[in-house]
């Protein structure tokens, strides 16, 4: 089976790349070989190179930035996604795609519900939604995880930079009234591979010339057979946080590893959004309920605080 990864170079595509290379030939090509602004230069290369399953990890991701380039940000994160749904659908086959959630308004204190009203905020949360909307729309097979904060031991990240400052700085102020669960690109691919390890059928034996000639070449369909529905999933770990509480976690465990650090245990001080101005409003309840992936997969997601341990390890010993 022939994997498209798009965005294979950003957080999430990396290890997707490390995680799907079991289930076929994965092709994740660069910006210099494929720009994804490019309509055109997109649908020639899947007329060129006949993907069987496409996961898009890409986006455009720069929150604040977005209100001022709403052109990119809705190209990329609501007209590629049209795009490589509608190539799906006319080929019977799935697609994989990464949401946010940013889709929701960010009111009360309850985890969102995959079937809650959305209104998103800002101009990339808009982007996204409208994305996962024409991915519904097309018609084909597909998985949608919405997930929350992401970050990994490579790239550009609050985990990553919270250590820099963290080595550099004896204080620091962080945002306390936004709540969410921050979840590692790691374990997004990894709840990935597993639905599609589970959803794989092994390739058929070859007809024989006589074979062929009795039975024409049936309709172009997927090489997957999901046992989990199309449609949308919360993908994050349990357990939720601050950004605010996140830093400090961060900090403690970095100590406890024995890392030095500058920033004091009590360094931390918590402010609220107000008192952190940036150019697009961010949602203060980013609590995504689980109970719909846990159920269909047969998981339980872990915690994010094992998570962070995790990535910490990895990072520290790179």
């Amino acid at each position: 089976m022939k994997i498209l990864i798009t965005g294979g170079s950003g957080q999430v595509g990396f290890e997707l790349q490390r995680q799907l290379c079991l289930l076929g030939t994965v092709m994740a090509p660069s910006r210099q070989d494929l720009d994804l602004a490019d309509a055109v230069a997109v649908d020639r290369w899947l007329y060129s190179h006949q993907p069987e399953l496409i996961v898009n990890a890409a986006a455009y991701t720069a929150v604040d930035r977005a209100e001022d380039e709403p052109v990119l940000a809705r190209r990329l994160n609501a007209e590629l996604p049209a795009q490589l749904a509608a190539y799906c659908a006319s080929r019977g086959q799935w697609l994989v795609h990464y949401s946010s959630d940013y889709v929701y308004p960010g009111s009360g204190e309850t985890p969102w519900q995959e079937q809650d009203a959305t209104g998103p905020l800002n101009v990339y949360g808009q982007t996204k939604l409208e994305g996962d909307e024409a991915v519904q729309a097309s018609g084909c097979a597909h998985l949608i995880f919405r997930t929350s904060w992401v970050y990994s031991a490579r790239g550009h990240n609050f985990m990553k930079t919270m250590l820099r400052l963290g080595r550099e700085r004896d204080a620091l102020k962080v945002v306390s009234d936004q709540v969410g669960a921050p979840t590692p690109a790691r374990l997004i691919a990894q709840v990935t591979a597993l639905a599609l390890y589970k959803g794989a059928t092994p390739a058929p034996s070859p007809l024989t010339p006589h074979q062929r000639s009795a039975h024409p070449s049936p309709a172009k369909r997927s090489p997957l057979t999901l046992h989990m529905p199309s449609g949308i999933y919360h993908l994050a770990p349990r357990g939720e946080t601050s950004w605010h509480g996140f830093a400090c976690e961060i900090f403690r465990q970095v100590r406890e590893l024995g890392e030095p650090l500058a920033i004091s245990p009590g360094g931390v001080a918590a402010i609220s959004s107000a008192e952190y101005p940036v150019p697009a409003a961010r949602p203060l309840n980013s609590r995504l309920a689980l109970t719909r992936l846990e159920q269909a997969l047969g998981l339980c997601m872990p915690d994010w605080q094992e998570q962070l341990s995790l990535t910490l390890a990895e990072v520290l010993a790179s």
